[in-house]
């Protein structure tokens, strides 16, 4: 009989909190360090450690039953799986800062500025919505040093207690969305989760 297979962060803030609620269902998790699939003793179960991303991937194809993931990558991209339910950890939001000296002061004075920011997608709809014509610029990471290097005039990022924004000299205009880590489920799967 195939194991049920459940998808979580391979590293980053997740992975710990999603390793403690697997466990909280009796799991025993068996992995090298360097494992990308654990097995789990005396039980039909496999974990699957993928990039965050990558997790509703894994779960709309069928390759994972199951996946634990942040909202705010579900929000970002269309996926289609079925979130069973929010799991009350790794809570954080999706903001835009500016430079603590910017001119900058309200959503509206972000018209014909540039963004940078991961979150392309969440983005470009937050601005719709709100009727602001802004230029965005799609980084991989280290997005808070972008107005520092000439790159950006504000940003849009993921913070969970705002102490990076403040190392970099940014200060937040504005809270997007909320967002915290989900279990998801393939749309298809009949399978139940830990029972």
């Amino acid at each position: 009989m195939k194991p049920i297979r459940i998808a979580i962060q391979n590293k980053g803030r997740l992975k710990e909190e999603s390793v403690e609620f697997l466990k909280s269902f009796g799991l025993k998790i068996l992995n090298s360090d360097r494992g990308l699939i654990g097995k789990c003793e005396g039980q039909n179960v496999e974990i699957l450690y993928v990039r965050h991303g990558d997790i509703p991937v894994y779960v709309q194809s069928g390759a994972a039953d199951f996946g634990i993931v942040g909202a705010n990558v579900l929000n970002e991209r269309k996926f289609y799986v079925k979130k069973n339910k929010s799991l009350g950890f790794g809570k954080c939001k999706l903001v835009i800062a500016v430079p603590k000296n910017s001119g900058i002061k309200t959503i509206s004075d972000l018209e014909g500025e540039r963004i940078a920011t991961s979150y392309p997608n969440s983005l470009k709809r937050f601005l719709k919505e709100n009727e602001i014509n802004a230029s965005i610029i799609e980084v991989r990471g280290s997005v808070e040093i972008s107005p520092l290097l000439g790159l950006s005039d504000a940003i849009c990022d993921i913070t969970q207690t705002g102490e990076t924004l403040k190392e970099n000299g940014l200060k937040k205009i504005i809270d997007i969305f909320e967002s915290e880590a989900c279990l998801i489920q393939n749309g298809f799967s009949d399978k139940e989760f830990l029972n």
